[in-house]
């Protein structure tokens, strides 16, 4: 049983998925650079519809660093009540808003090293923050990205991380940040955790899933 497509066949699933997937992009709205960290943050383990149902009430009220950083967290709670972890993502984005404050100047750092220390910040998130505010190519490994890498053979690690390194260096540079978009649209629209929709792939025939018979 392989464990990995050849390297020929990559450059034929990035097209495909193109062709399935053309308007692939960021899913969540945002106006500015703290904006989209806080979407990014606050989309943890929820959807990204979730999230901008909410975000347009929050972002009215709090839509800089500063005027977050001085919001009462029990307040943003009600405001995100409706998303996953509402709980400990207000007291994150609080957190965070303070230390953007008094460290950055109100400004998110464009370091992945300084992303990774702030409150509620992990690496995905960091990823996206870099790559959708900052122009960086970055991949960001979230649950649809690790699946559909792993099932497709793109990647074979068991950890996000592993995902996230093999597919940097299988993948060119210049399409590492759109191969994240176009994994997740397949991921939610195809690649379904449970039950993916093989028959309607474009990926079929070079699929390692199909190959060794999950599909069946």
């Amino acid at each position: 049983m392989n464990d990995l497509i050849p390297d020929k066949n990559i450059p034929v699933i990035m097209d495909r998925l193109e062709q399935m997937h053309p308007e692939a992009a960021c899913a969540l709205d945002f106006g500015t650079h703290f904006q989209l960290l806080s979407a990014v943050m606050l989309s943890a383990q929820t959807t990204d519809v979730s999230v901008n149902k909410v975000t347009p009430v929050l972002f009215a009220k709090y839509p800089t660093a500063e005027a977050m950083a001085d919001a009462d967290p029990l307040e943003v709670q009600e405001i995100i009540k409706t998303i996953g972890l509402y709980k400990n993502k207000s007291k994150n984005i609080v957190a965070l808003s303070k230390i953007l404050v008094s460290e950055y100047g109100g400004e998110v750092p464009g370091r992945y090293e300084d992303l990774v220390k702030l409150p509620g910040v992990g690496r995905k998130t960091a990823n996206v923050v870099l790559a959708e505010g900052f122009g960086e190519a970055r991949i960001a490994v979230d649950t649809h990205v690790f699946r559909v890498s792993n099932r497709i053979g793109l990647t074979c690690a068991k950890d996000p991380e592993g995902v996230e390194n093999m597919l940097m260096d299988r993948l060119p540079k210049d399409q590492w940040s759109r191969a994240h978009h176009l994994l997740i649209f397949h991921g939610r629209r195809v690649c379904h955790a449970r039950k993916p929709d093989c028959g309607n792939c474009l990926l079929a025939d070079l699929c390692l899933y199909v190959e060794n018979g999950g599909a069946k």
